[in-house]
């Protein structure tokens, strides 16, 4: 084994869907990966394509999303660095249930279906990692269900910008300065297709909350002015 897969092992180890796995296992997995790079835009796979097996985001951002037939886009999950996906069709054989795109350039690890299916049926603990993963992914997906079905588009935005808030806080020097500036991670179409509107019914959203008080915009920078009311918003609706 070469110093580059070593590296890979070490990289793999550290993933979620491959957590807890000896390095042993992790090399023996990397001799049947492909590294893909793709650029921002590029459609990795199509609904309805193939399966051709599942990835792993070693850097950059992935989408995966459906789009209706009158051209609306929703998007169901954002994959980042260490996120696997498309395992659901690597198992079953069916065809990708959806669509995936490069948000920004990209490399993945790419996993061949019928190899990988020989992984799983001589070493069930990486049989069984995979099943953890799909169960983190239906969680996300009632979660996306959830919020479509029984919040507006304002409380979707709170809890998007909550959540913002709290990972900038969490990379913050200062722990204790829980409202921050932070920056959208996507553009307003982007975000539109998140949180399941159109761009116009999200800038009257933005500019519902602004109006209000609850936070500041400034091209992509959002100030959180009232944090406790942003959090009573995404929770009931209610402002």
């Amino acid at each position: 084994m070469n110093e580059l897969d070593c590296d890979l092992a070490d990289w793999l180890q550290a993933t979620p869907i491959f957590h807890g796995l000896s390095r042993s296992q992790m090399i023996r997995l990397c001799q049947i990966v492909q590294i893909q790079t793709w650029q921002k835009d590029e459609l990795i796979f199509e609904q309805d394509s193939p399966a051709t097996g599942f990835f792993i985001v070693k850097t950059g951002r992935v989408k995966v999303f459906k789009v209706s037939s009158i051209g609306r886009e929703q998007i169901l999950n954002i994959f980042e660095q260490g996120d696997d996906f498309a395992e659901v069709a690597a198992l079953d054989g069916q065809p990708f249930p959806a669509s995936a795109a490069a948000l920004d350039r990209v490399e993945l690890i790419f996993f061949p279906r019928q190899i990988f299916l020989e992984s799983l049926r001589q070493d069930p603990d990486i049989a069984i990692n995979m099943l953890i993963s799909l169960s983190r992914h239906s969680r996300h997906l009632v979660s996306v269900i959830e919020d479509l079905s029984f919040k507006d588009v304002p409380q979707r935005l709170a809890a998007y910008l909550l959540n913002l808030n709290n990972a900038n806080s969490q990379k913050s020097v200062d722990r204790s300065n829980l409202i921050n500036p932070v920056t959208l991670d996507l553009t307003k179409t982007q975000l539109a297709a998140v949180l399941g509107t159109i761009p116009a019914t999200l800038s009257r959203a933005f500019y519902r909350l602004s109006s209000k008080g609850i936070i500041a915009v400034n091209g992509s920078q959002i100030e959180v002015l009232d944090l406790h009311r942003l959090q009573a918003l995404s929770q009931n609706g209610d402002d």
